[in-house]
């Protein structure tokens, strides 16, 4: 007999279920078993007179184990979850579980000591599946779109892509270093002919931080494409992405989201709030006496995100804003300019940054000029052989996943909301 979720149960029907013992609770006359799969909970209900030999079988079993009940399910208007009861006539301890290390006021570092454990918890499972219903979305959108999935390598030999901070690894007789994205292979697979593609794949950044919204890998929803205008194609491309992944999103899980994070999924509106970063500027300080430090001024900080988006609620009444213009200084050397200006953006969703995207520069004479501008030299030779045969003009960004999850639901550190986190102090389970 195969095993049936709980979801799919029909009343009277043999069948077997099988799944985590949530609680059990032992009255004068008989003994409740909540059994919790992956769709939802059931209670297992074990008359003292007639099911003695296997409640006789529960004996040192505890919550946490996993169990199989062969039986059929009735309805009953007494049973508190859903109306719905399974009597068993059989059953099959899978695994006996030890008492959880785990309190119910335990921190987190220690939750994430047993992340398995803390894991089962109906609001990370929640988490854990919206997440991968917003990567859902926003990969069908791309597929629809005539886009190509890759997979860039991870071992790299070089350690100069951006001013991060880099994992070296012992490769053989050499160095070889983790990625800290796949930038360079995504122009590269433009510079094949391949025109759309992208990756949701780990990156890695060896940067000493303890904040709630740095880890020291991640998964990265990256995309390129080429034979666009400006980068503002680039920015046109990421609002409908987004879009796609949230109404997702919203269809499956916003009434449940709403009641679990107490968060509303809000479906942005095109255009996004676009602003050039000296004008942001001005506009922070004229409205909240906010003036960027002057080692900060060219680019953004935590403090200015925040910012800029209570400016963006209040000037649009939009959550999302696009800042263009930062200095050449604070951007990528493969960053297109235009009269020096770097030709892209930062975009910021509920006070942080989510993304920086941008036309790249795809002509080999300037790209080698801005190159040797930062003093890469022959860190970046391979790159740029990328460009000596033709390459089309294109442009793309980087999502981090988590930090978007994070965000959409309100959770105050990735933490709490990554599947496995990894950090400075932080390398098991």
């Amino acid at each position: 007999m195969k095993r049936t979720l709980l979801k799919d149960l029909i009343e009277n029907e043999e069948t077997k279920i099988s799944g985590f013992i949530e609680r059990i609770r032992d009255t004068k006359y008989m003994l409740f078993v909540i059994v919790k799969d992956r769709t939802g909970f059931i209670q297992v209900s074990l008359d003292k007179n007639i099911n003695a030999d296997l409640i006789k079988k529960l004996e040192n079993v505890i919550a946490g184990s996993v169990i199989e009940f062969t039986g059929k399910m009735v309805l009953s208007e007494y049973v508190k979850q859903g109306g719905r009861e399974f009597l068993p006539t059989e059953l099959k301890v899978l695994s006996n579980a030890e008492p959880s290390p785990l309190e119910e006021t335990a921190n987190i570092d220690t939750r994430l000591d047993y992340r398995w454990i803390d894991l089962r918890t109906d609001k990370n499972q929640l988490m854990l599946n919206v997440q991968s219903t917003l990567v859902q979305g926003m990969r069908d959108y791309l597929y629809k779109e005539d886009f190509t999935e890759i997979h860039t390598p991870k071992l790299i030999s070089t350690a100069s892509e951006s001013g991060s901070s880099v994992f070296e690894v012992q490769y053989f007789d050499r160095k070889a270093y983790l990625a800290q994205s796949p930038q360079f292979y995504k122009q590269m697979a433009i510079a094949s002919g391949l025109e759309r593609i992208f990756e949701v794949a780990p990156a890695f950044r060896a940067e000493n931080s303890n904040t709630n919204r740095h880890t020291t890998e991640f998964t990265s929803f990256d995309l390129e494409f080429a034979y666009i205008d400006s980068y503002e194609d680039v920015m046109d491309m990421e609002e409908d992405l987004i879009i796609a992944g949230l109404t997702l999103v919203k269809e499956k899980y916003g009434d449940i989201i709403k009641e679990v994070f107490d968060k509303e999924v809000i479906i942005p509106t095109k255009p996004f709030p676009r602003i050039k970063l000296q004008d942001l500027y001005k506009e922070l300080e004229k409205n909240y006496g906010y003036k960027i430090p002057e080692f900060d001024v060219g680019d953004m900080n935590a403090e200015a995100e925040g910012l800029a988006y209570k400016y963006a609620m209040e000037k649009y009444g939009h959550e999302f804003i696009f800042i263009t213009d930062f200095a050449k200084t604070k951007r990528a050397f493969y960053h297109m300019r235009k009269d020096d200006v770097p030709q892209g953006y930062d975009l910021i969703w509920r006070g942080t940054e989510i993304t920086t995207g941008a036309q790249r520069e795809h002509r080999y004479d300037i790209l080698k000029a801005q190159c040797d501008e930062k003093g890469l030299g022959k860190d970046v030779e391979f790159y740029l052989q990328f460009f000596k045969y033709g390459c089309p003009p294109h442009g793309g960004f980087a999502i981090g996943v988590d930090r978007l999850t994070m965000l959409l639901l309100g959770i105050p550190s990735l933490k709490e909301e990554m599947f496995i986190f990894r950090g400075p102090n932080r390398l098991e389970p």
